[in-house]
């Protein structure tokens, strides 16, 4: 689990739901094997709508602000977790 305000459970909720989507969808074209490479593909695609977003001036500053505190959380989880993936 990790640990957020509760103030940002919600979003945290919505950011992990919306990797698992992408991370499925990409496991689900057969191309990609193993939970670690799909989940840096779901990455890579996600930061790509993302500097497609902002390249259009697309993304509010809550959203910015939002976005920052995931990154860090993710950031913070895939340290935790790295001693497991070597």
């Amino acid at each position: 689990m990790i640990a957020c305000a509760d103030s940002e459970r919600d979003a945290l909720l919505a950011a992990a739901a919306y990797l698992d989507k992408k991370m499925r969808e990409i496991h689900g074209t057969g191309k990609v094997i193993g939970t670690e490479r799909c989940a840096i593909m779901a990455g890579l695609n996600i930061a790509n709508e993302l500097l497609d977003l902002r390249g259009r001036g697309g993304m509010s500053p809550d959203a910015q602000q939002k976005l920052r505190f995931l990154q860090t959380k993710i950031d913070a989880a895939l340290r935790l977790d790295a001693p497991s993936l070597q």
